[in-house]
């Protein structure tokens, strides 16, 4: 996501005229005087804001320019329920402001249901409903109007707090008759909508805020059920949004207990009723939606979401919640045949990039469909048109991707995409890696690999398979991207072989990017020094799933002569390597890299007998704190995160980090211009960290329901954490009773009221976007969601009331990222293959 608060001020000059631009003129001069001030001096808070919640720069512009190309009436109407006003008044009022702030004005009429039931109680009244609509009678009107008027208050003066310009409309919009006046009493049935007070709060610059009383003719309030009169708001005004905020945040899969993400009303309505757990209100709900949009243009939707999610439904792609459309019913079609209407599909292909720059015609490319088998998806209008070819013996490839603004804004990209992988259980498809909607190919594979400005990708497919679709894509051999054609010759010029990940990949610019894409896949020879420990154990079982590197030799004097366990690619045993053997083996060039795993101040001399051999090739990786102090240039530090990675590449010899030191460092960089006193981490770790020698920190009957503080001043990672960040930091170590995972509280003193917790957030999410072993998360994470992880994650992010201090939570798996996975991700860097090359991407996310 785009998060850095640095590059604000560019995007805040770029979007502020725009939001100042569409802001409604007031009739008064002073009025709108006074909007104008209060918009531009929160300008900058609101972009911020903004950048904070939603996918993309794309997205944002996106979508401000298609909000703002309409009547600001037709922007939206939001329904919020009573028990938001409750419960979440102050995330509803910033919600709403940030609309506001960039010249956005819903029509929001709420409920208030559960005040209602609250008071009625107080009062010894008992509800009663019919239906599910609410009896109203004199007395229970009293108590409504009552509610409809405080709840109002209570909002529009939540807003005027945040400086925004809201209008109470609590009568005088909605006309009505009875329903049934013997049944339900004072319950109305709208006949009419006025739009001139809400037309006229916009006007000068003031959100109306509306309640659901109307009134008969002869000026009798009626009580009408808050989604009804929102669904009326709706069809008089015709908005491009039509949100309903409920505190479940969407419609709940009664089978499953999941959110639905989105339903197709032409697509799947009539089988959705059906379904057994769409019953009582949700079917009541879901017909009332649907009667709805029947009569709206189809570009209109429906969204149930939590009000957290509100910026993120209206200002992304995935949005939030439930999101109910029209749609289109998907069409698929095998033939060209099958099109009927052919200017239709003309104009489908005309979006084709290749196309438009007549690199290619319509004409020729209808010609290579005759030819081939093919299988089109696409929804009626052929706002989207998708295009899988399928060829004998191989995989099938998604040729053509060819989406409408409108596709992409009504999702209907992603139910073309589900539909082809119902039919297809395997498939590939290339990107060009310009492409504006890269990311969200990216959430639809199972991984990729990058060449000369085109990515590959896949799902569905064996390790086998890959490798041969790599083979094929390096070698021009399988096609063309989805912005180009098999005609183009795209792939003439010569080609360059680049590591490939099987991961998800997180699409971010970063100041030191990883190095993803290695220019080597030659194999490389392996040989670790003292194996036999947990961090050996772990590295040893990195290298038998990595698919270039290969262990030659294994060095533990107490294991000597057995056979090495949990390497599969070659019967290895174990030997007991003396200095002599190591040089000849350096003499030999039979090692690539040279892992020294071992204590403390033990690996000098075989550090000494490989250098001893002129014209040395290989590499050395130090596990030990031996040279994490090196002052001679010698020895490069691999942190890839913050150290630069190039130089890291260019080492012949690389000191791993320690597990602490990792964490901590992770942790406290990204605010070293802010700091302003000493940094403190309460590092805990488990008893793995204290290696196999026996002794009480690694004694789990001594640890049982215990906590053991040790080397609580001038701990070897206080000095390796303070070396690194060049500055002093306070380190107190401790053993718990769990076997692996170190988690640390770090206290960090601020300039104070330099920044709040929402900016401290957003300078870590922007120092390590694209980090695929690091994550940031609103939470403070738990050591045990870490355990058997290959990254860290850092959160909690909290600032002290006093605005001078902020705490930060950092969890890594010591024995991983904190060693064995760290040590991996500097060979690859030192032999030239793709950084993460044989690491899953499994680090945990919480919020």
């Amino acid at each position: 996501m785009l998060r850095q608060v640095a590059r604000t001020s560019s995007v805040v000059k770029r979007l502020a005229p725009a939001a100042l631009r569409v802001a409604p003129v007031s009739s008064s001069s002073t009025s709108n005087s006074a909007n104008a001030a209060a918009r531009s001096y929160s300008t900058r808070s609101t972009v911020v804001q903004l950048l904070n919640n939603i996918g993309s720069k794309r997205e944002v512009e996106q979508y401000l320019k298609y909000f703002t190309s309409v009547s600001q009436q037709q922007f939206a109407v939001i329904k919020v329920g009573g028990a938001i006003i409750t419960q979440q008044l102050p995330e509803l009022a910033s919600c709403l402001a940030f609309l506001y702030h960039v010249g956005l004005y819903p029509i929001v009429l709420h409920g208030t249901g559960p005040q209602i039931n609250e008071l009625l109680e107080n009062e010894g009244v008992e509800p009663e409903y019919i239906d599910g609509i609410r009896i109203t009678n004199p007395k229970t009107m009293e108590v409504v109007r009552k509610c409809f008027l405080e709840q109002n208050l209570r909002l529009v003066t939540a807003l005027e707090k945040m400086g925004v310009h809201a209008r109470p409309i609590t009568a005088g919009v909605f006309g009505a008759e009875y329903l049934d006046q013997d049944k339900y009493q004072l319950v109305g049935k709208v006949n009419s909508v006025n739009k001139s007070p809400i037309e006229a709060a916009i006007e000068a610059g003031y959100l109306p805020i509306l309640t659901s009383l109307a009134e008969t003719p002869s000026g009798q309030l009626l009580n009408v059920n808050a989604d009804v009169a929102a669904g009326e708001l709706a069809r008089e005004f015709e908005p491009l949004k039509i949100v309903y905020l409920n505190e479940k945040g969407g419609i709940i899969n009664g089978n499953t207990g999941e959110k639905v993400s989105a339903i197709n009303l032409d697509e799947e309505y009539e089988d959705l009723m059906k379904e057994s757990w769409v019953k009582y209100g949700t079917k009541l709900k879901i017909k009332e939606i649907h009667d709805l949009l029947q009569h709206l243009p189809r570009s209109s939707s429906v969204a149930i979401i939590d009000v957290n999610d509100l910026q993120k439904e209206l200002f992304t792609d995935s949005g939030a919640g439930t999101l109910i459309r029209r749609g289109y019913k998907l069409i698929n079609r095998n033939s060209l045949k099958e099109f009927g209407n052919p200017d239709l599909l003309r104009n489908a292909l005309l979006r084709d990039p290749e196309i438009k720059t007549g690199k290619l015609s319509v004409a020729s490319y209808l010609k290579f469909l005759e030819s081939v088998k093919f299988k089109s998806y696409g929804d009626e209008p052929l706002e989207v048109l998708a295009i899988v070819l399928e060829e004998a013996n191989k995989i099938p490839k998604l040729d053509k991707f060819l989406s409408s603004k409108t596709g992409w804004l009504n999702n209907v990209t992603d139910n073309i995409f589900n539909s082809i992988k119902k039919d297809f259980s395997s498939l590939c498809w290339i990107v060009n890696e310009n492409d504006s909607n890269l990311a969200w190919y990216f959430t639809k594979s199972d991984g990729s690999f990058a060449k000369n400005g085109e990515i590959l990708f896949w799902y569905g497919l064996k390790t086998e398979e890959v490798s041969e679709l790599i083979k094929e894509f390096d070698s021009s051999n399988i096609g063309s991207a989805l912005s180009s054609s098999k005609e183009s010759g795209v792939f003439s010029s010569p080609t360059q072989k680049r590591g490939f990940h099987t991961t998800k990949v997180r699409n971010y610019s970063n100041p030191n990017p990883p190095l993803r894409k290695g220019t080597n896949t030659e194999k490389a020879k392996v040989a670790l020094i003292g194996a036999r420990g947990y961090t050996g154990q772990n590295l040893i079982s990195l290298i038998d799933r990595h698919p270039h590197l290969e262990i030659s030799h294994v060095s533990s004097r107490e294991l000597a002569g057995q056979k090495l366990q949990g390497y599969n690619k070659d019967n290895i045993v174990y030997s007991n390597l003396q200095v002599e053997d190591i040089k000849k083996l350096e003499e030999n060039g039979e090692i690539d890299v040279w892992v020294m795993a071992l204590p403390n101040g033990v690996c000098k001399p075989f550090v000494d007998a490989i250098e001893s051999v002129e014209n040395s090739k290989s590499k050395i990786v130090d596990l030990s704190a031996d040279y994490r102090f090196d002052t001679t240039g010698e020895w490069i530090y691999g942190l890839p995160e913050l150290n630069d990675r190039q130089t890291i590449s260019n080492a012949k010899k690389i000191s791993n980090p320690g597990c602490y030191a990792t964490a901590a460092q992770l942790a406290i960089a990204p605010l070293k211009e802010y700091i302003d006193g000493l940094p403190t981490t309460f590092g805990v770790s488990g008893y793995s960290g204290a290696g196999t020698k026996p002794s009480p920190k690694n004694d789990v009957k001594f640890l049982e329901n215990n906590l053991i503080p040790y080397s609580l001043t001038d701990h070897i990672h206080e000095k390796e954490i303070s070396s690194q960040l060049g500055l002093q930091v306070a380190f107190l170590p401790h053993v718990a009773q769990w076997f692996q995972g170190i988690s640390h509280t770090v206290s960090i003193p601020i300039k104070k009221g330099s920044l709040t917790s929402r900016e401290i957030r957003n300078i870590y999410q922007d120092r390590y976007q694209g980090e695929q072993l690091i994550t940031i998360s609103g939470e403070a994470p738990l050591v045990r969601d870490i355990s058997g992880k290959h990254g860290v994650v850092v959160g909690g992010f909290a600032v002290n009331s006093q605005q001078d201090r902020v705490v930060i939570v950092a969890t890594i798996d010591n024995l991983l990222k904190g060693a064995a996975t760290q040590c991996l991700q500097n060979i690859n860097l030192i032999l030239g293959y793709g950084e993460y090359e044989g690491i899953p991407d499994d680090v945990v996310i919480r919020g």
